[in-house]
């Protein structure tokens, strides 16, 4: 099917003879039969040119007439098979430019999107093509994902209609034969997945996409990693043969890519045997190669290091290649590369033997985790002097002789640079002195839920770390119960130490963090049974962040506080400590906290108003605070004083408590408030007086899961907030609901009527009252803008009429003329020889003022006597006219006067040139809708027209005056 353009709004029928297209729009075509049942339909569609092929199932014989196709499809559809004659909505969700529109049982591509999205994804869908007449309709897409569906093959025009596509993604369909015809326009294509199909390749299929970077033909059932023949994808640097059956990597498989600007390939889970010499030799400028998951035999894996061999590889991903053991030549191959990273975790690695990694000088990178060492010896890291980055994550296991690796005679000594080791979840006897010796760059140093024997840390335990600097020790879950004096006093560069998730049971006096001077973050998350004094942290000063939860032992006396010396404490959590009882100035001096955690104590008492001494105002000074969590502490009233002070405050969190009556000024100062979390606590009502300051500026509100009582005096305020915030509001419609009053029960707070109060229908009445004053003022306007002349016309005229204004009508016997004829000095031949005819006729006698003006008399006092023996006023408008002073300063003047003072409607305009209105009305104060529609005639440019031109001016001439 050739397209050269699509219509925008085609709908589809098919029957079994033949397939044909309409469209609403479309105002005539014509049709020409060509051989071979292709019928070529060409359409014109106001200024737009459409031709499309469509091909019919049989011929539908030597038709001529465009009508009878159109008949002879229509009647199959009626009478042969049932159709859909209106498209199907869909239901796809459009974000920006991106459409989406997956799990909706497509069968099609969706073709009432907007025509601007740049992005379309229709997987997970049921489409068996993709075709080029449907994506038509979307000429901007640059990524387009349609996998997960039922697609056989590319359509050669898809491309043609998707000029700008560069994202396809086709992932897990039914793609087989592919050849350079099915992407020959995909030229712009630069990231194409192909994955999860069964590909058959033929010829070059790849040849056109020399702007692909990157290309995805993972578990598509090749058997060869040869994608094509001659040098091709220049741009490519991301190839990825995952999951297919590739068993040997011939000498001249990946020669296509020898032009190519690769730099990763994958080839994990596939089962290789064979590596034939020279096979990435074509692509020497690789620099990442992943072979995971593919079991590699260990002769292999010195196979593939010698390949590897003098090319630019820097990093090697042997993950889950069931690796038993390595030998001192196993990566012998690589010693003439710049490898930076190797990642061997998830094998099976039992002992590294006979230095394995003698000739990885240049690595950086090595992981081990996720495998099963038991044994380790002084030469497992030899010549790895440049490494920065170790993971030993479940690496060590015990072995058959031990409940602990046996690691006799280790140190990491040779890995003089390491600056990050990672040992969480392992497991060996203890921390000797000389275990870390050596690590003089070592900056992080985890030991997270490992079993070391750490029972009690003490000044020796990390004396081997006294060199490094250390700035990050992970000691969290390693079974500690005891920090004894100076436990951590050569360490003085650290600046976060984590010991959360231990048993530590002591009293913390201060020295057991002397010599830390530097450290910014202490986390004692998880302990139990710690008791504070108020020396506690005299020896951190720095300190940023202390982490307390579930720490403290119980019956804590906080007097004196023990954070007084943590000046730049930003952060602190004491929660879930079931403290009862604080201090007014437990947190006194620390102006720079932002961040307290108090959720789930026991905090009730400390703010009642029956509290012996009165409410505690623990929170006064805290004047940065920005992050406040009072959640769970069985609070049922919070004193006025309770958050003063409190500007800077973003979160406030009192979910889970018993709040029920709160004071109108508790939240006055929460000016900056963001999120206000208040659920399931005992509320009942929210008025304006209490909760306005706080929800003044809210982005997130929590307020479900309380028993409101849906009246006007308790609900009212808060129901018109909801409908016009543009807050969150998480759960509005299902988890707030009313509990009283009866009528309301258990229903949701967005059911209840504001128009029910009765103290609205003042309020409504006063708003309806406003509204219509508004609207009443807004017509005026308008119409005394638009039409006040005719307003103010008809009003002259009125007032002359009632107040008699106007001289006695004696009839039509005073008059003396039967026109005054007004017209420029230039159309004087125009009035000689259509308008004195009439007179010659002795129909009518017009008073000319160089005709019949009065020799000797006062030319003003002629033309108003004139005007008043004449029943009608006539003027010839031309341009010459508008420009006549004479006629624009009194003539005009004179004949408006006495229209309004005698109330006639005597004035007959001639237009000889269309003249705009505004124009007669600045030059002769005369407007076209001050007349009645016959006293308005405009001279004809046609000739034979005269006649009945005449026969209108002299109905005008001989209508009457009087203004209805």
């Amino acid at each position: 099917m050739k397209l050269a353009a699509v219509a925008s709004s085609a709908t589809y029928f098919q029957n079994q003879d033949c397939f044909c297209l309409f469209d609403s729009h479309i105002s005539w075509f014509d049709k020409n039969l060509s051989d071979g049942g292709k019928t070529s339909l060409v359409f014109v569609k106001k200024e737009e040119y459409r031709e499309i092929e469509v091909s019919c199932l049989r011929t539908v014989g030597a038709m001529k007439v465009a009508p009878l196709f159109l008949l002879t499809c229509l009647l199959g559809l009626l009478v042969q098979s049932p159709c859909l004659l209106a498209q199907k909505a869909t239901a796809c969700e459009v974000k920006g430019r991106t459409a989406d529109c997956t799990h909706l049982s497509l069968k099609e591509v969706p073709p009432d999107l907007p025509t601007d999205i740049t992005g379309l994804d229709v997987s997970h869908n049921m489409l068996p093509a993709l075709p080029g007449l449907s994506l038509a309709r979307y000429p901007q897409l640059v990524r387009l994902d349609a996998s997960f569906n039922d697609i056989k093959g590319l359509d050669p025009d898809m491309c043609l209609a998707l000029p700008l596509l560069r994202h396809l993604v086709l992932h897990r369909n039914e793609v087989h034969l592919l050849t350079e015809k099915d992407v020959l326009h995909c030229a712009n294509l630069t990231h194409l997945d192909l994955s999860s199909n069964r590909l058959k390749l033929l010829g070059e299929p790849f040849r056109p996409l020399q702007r692909l970077t990157r290309l995805d033909v993972s578990a598509s059932g090749l058997t060869s990693a040869r994608l094509g023949s001659a040098p091709q994808l220049w741009s490519l640097k991301t190839l990825s043969l995952s999951g297919n059956a590739i068993k040997t990597i011939k000498s001249n498989d990946l020669s296509y890519l020898s032009n190519s600007s690769i730099q990763t390939l994958i080839l994990s889970s596939l089962p290789l045997k064979t590596l034939e010499p020279g096979c990435f030799q074509q692509i020497r400028g690789l620099r990442d190669l992943v072979m995971d998951s593919s079991p590699l035999s260990p002769q292999l894996i010195v196979k593939l290091s010698e390949e590897l061999s003098g090319t630019r590889i820097a990093s090697l991903s042997l993950r889950n290649i069931k690796l038993v053991s390595l030998t001192n030549t196993t990566f012998k191959g690589l010693q003439d590369t710049n490898l930076t990273s190797l990642d061997l975790s998830s094998n099976s690695m039992v002992s590294l033997h006979n230095s394995p990694f003698q000739w990885l000088g240049t690595l950086e990178r090595l992981c081990l985790n996720e495998n099963h060492l038991k044994h380790l010896t002084s030469s497992s890291f030899t010549g790895l002097g440049n490494l920065r980055v170790m993971n030993l994550t479940r690496a060590l296991v015990k072995s058959h002789k031990s409940p602990y690796p046996i690691i006799d005679d280790f140190s990491f000594g040779p890995l003089a640079r390491l600056e990050t080791l990672l040992m969480d979840y392992t497991a060996f006897q203890g921390i000797t002195a000389d275990l870390f010796s050596g690590l003089e760059s070592l900056g992080h140093l985890s030991l997270s839920w490992s079993s070391v024997g750490l029972q009690t840390v003490s000044g020796k335990t990390f004396a081997s770390l006294s060199r490094s600097p250390l700035r990050t020790l992970d000691l969290t879950g390693a079974d500690i119960s005891r920090l004894e004096p100076g436990a951590f006093s050569d360490l003085g560069n650290l600046t976060k130490l984590l010991l959360g998730s231990n048993f530590i049971s002591q009293t913390l006096t201060g020295e057991e963090f002397r010599g830390l001077a530097s450290l910014e973050e202490l986390n004692l998350y998880r302990n139990r049974k710690i008791s504070l004094s108020p020396l506690s942290f005299v020896s951190v000063p720095s300190l940023r962040t202390l982490i307390l939860g579930l720490a403290l032992a119980q019956n804590q006396d906080f007097d004196p506080s023990p954070f007084q010396q943590l000046r730049n404490l930003s952060t602190l959590d004491l929660s879930n400590n079931n403290i009862a009882n604080v201090m007014e100035g437990l947190l006194a001096g620390l102006e720079n906290l932002r961040v307290l955690r108090l959720q789930h104590n026991n905090l009730q008492r400390v703010w009642k108003s029956a509290n012996p001494g009165g409410p505690v105002s623990f929170l006064q000074g805290l004047r940065s605070l920005e992050t406040l969590d009072l959640d769970s502490n069985g609070l049922d009233e919070i004193p006025v004083t309770g958050l003063s002070g409190l500007s800077q405050l973003r979160e406030l969190g009192l979910a889970g408590n018993v709040l029920d009556h709160l004071r109108d000024s508790i939240f006055d100062d929460l000016d900056s408030l963001r999120v206000l979390r208040m659920q399931r606590n005992l509320i009942t009502s929210v008025p304006r007086g209490v909760f306005q300051p706080a929800f003044r500026n809210l982005s997130v509100l929590r307020l479900e899961r309380n028993p409101f009582d849906c009246t006007c005096e308790s609900i009212l305020w808060f129901v018109n907030w909801l409908n016009a915030t543009n807050a969150s509001v998480p759960q509005r419609g299902s988890e707030y609901i009313c509990n009283t009053p009866q009528a309301y029960f258990n229903k949701s707070v967005d059911r209840f009527n504001p128009l029910s109060c009765k103290d609205m229908v003042p309020f409504f009445a006063l708003y309806v009252a406003n509204c219509i004053l508004v609207l009443i003022f807004m017509t005026t306007a308008l119409i005394s803008h638009f039409q006040g002349w005719r307003i103010k016309f008809h009003w002259n005229v009125l007032v002359n009429r009632t107040l008699g204004f106007a001289e006695p009508d004696l009839g039509e016997a005073r008059f003396e003329y039967d026109a005054y004829l007004i017209y420029a000095p230039g159309d004087s031949k125009w009035v000689e020889r259509h308008l004195l005819p009439l007179e010659e006729d002795k129909q009518y006698s017009f008073f000319m003022e160089d005709r019949d003006a009065e020799p000797g008399r006062s030319q003003f006092e002629a033309i108003v006597e004139a005007m008043r023996s004449s029943r009608k006023i006539v003027f010839v408008v031309t341009e010459k006219l508008l420009s006549d002073p004479w006629c624009r300063m009194y003539k005009a003047h004179q004949a408006m006067h006495q229209v309004i003072e005698d109330s006639r409607d005597s004035v007959v305009l001639v237009l000889l040139e269309d003249v705009p209105d505004h124009r007669l009305s600045r030059a002769l104060l005369i407007r076209k809708g001050m007349l009645k529609s016959r006293c308005i005639l405009h001279w004809p440019l046609q000739r034979e027209r005269i006649p009945a031109f005449r026969h209108k001016l002299q109905v005008a001439l001989g209508s009457s005056n009087a203004v209805q």
